[in-house]
């Protein structure tokens, strides 16, 4: 057990250390950016959800039910439902929450609604995490434990544009550097402590994994369709946040099938 808790500590650490390498792009920015820049980092931050929601959890989701004898549309359509369900919620509790904030600044909403849909999606890749390592400490498999580092590293490296992905949005909206990086590297530091947690508790929660991947796929797709791409592309016949999507989707579809 010891053994497996290190193995996904360190994992899984790796895997928030890029997130915060990623976040830390906002530094780059000397300057509050152009309209059309800010379509350009929508337009990425969207394309890297959807990617993210297919390949990293959709697909795995899928997979992970059919190995349990379960359909897999079942969790797959089930789980976004409710992680849709959810995230709608919150897009109407949020400017309850804090009403002043929310009121004069009405965008910051949708920057909290990708911050929570990103870190959501954080949870279930840490937690397969977890669960990748407990097997390989239990299996004493080197092949197992290579499979479980390979995993590890994926993740790590698709975590890189996801951080990027919070905190510039978040830098556009009008927070400090500072604030926007913090807050994009801390979306990452949910992926030890479910994966610490997992490693405990190993026999209750895989079972669960196929709809907490698939909830979290439905989170960011209804932040997706919902905010990043109609704020993409507010400007008529600017294509700007368009080729933003494309190339963010591009990115993370190719990080997640050549690391996957």
């Amino acid at each position: 057990m010891l053994q497996a808790l290190l193995w996904a500590a360190g994992g899984t650490g790796f895997t928030a250390l890029m997130t915060a390498s990623g976040a830390a792009v906002v530094f780059f920015f000397r300057r509050h950016p152009s309209p059309v820049l800010q379509r350009v980092l929508l337009g990425f931050a969207a394309g890297v959800m959807l990617a993210a929601s297919m390949w990293s959890l959709l697909i795995p989701a899928i997979e992970k039910a059919q190995a349990m004898g379960i359909p897999g549309w079942a969790p797959a359509s089930g789980g976004s439902v409710l992680g849709i369900v959810f995230l709608m919620l919150m897009d109407r509790l949020l400017p309850r929450f804090a009403p002043e904030s929310f009121h004069i600044h009405p965008s910051r909403s949708r920057a909290a609604l990708l911050t929570l849909a990103v870190t959501l999606h954080n949870i279930p890749e840490g937690m397969a995490v977890g669960v990748s390592f407990a097997l390989a400490a239990q299996s004493g498999d080197p092949g197992v434990l290579t499979a479980a580092l390979a995993l590890a590293v994926g993740i790590g490296i698709q975590n890189f544009p996801e951080g990027a992905a919070i905190s510039l949005p978040l830098r556009q909206e009008g927070l400090s550097r500072e604030r926007a990086f913090a807050v994009g590297a801390a979306s990452g530091l949910v992926e030890p402590v479910f994966a610490l947690l997992t490693v405990l508790l190993t026999g209750f929660v895989e079972p669960l994994l196929p709809w907490l991947l698939s909830f979290a796929a439905g989170a960011m797709l209804y932040v997706v369709v919902e905010e990043l791409i109609p704020e993409a592309n507010l400007s008529k016949g600017d294509h700007t946040g368009t080729l933003g999507v494309m190339a963010g989707f591009l990115v993370m579809m190719i990080l997640d099938v050549a690391l996957g």
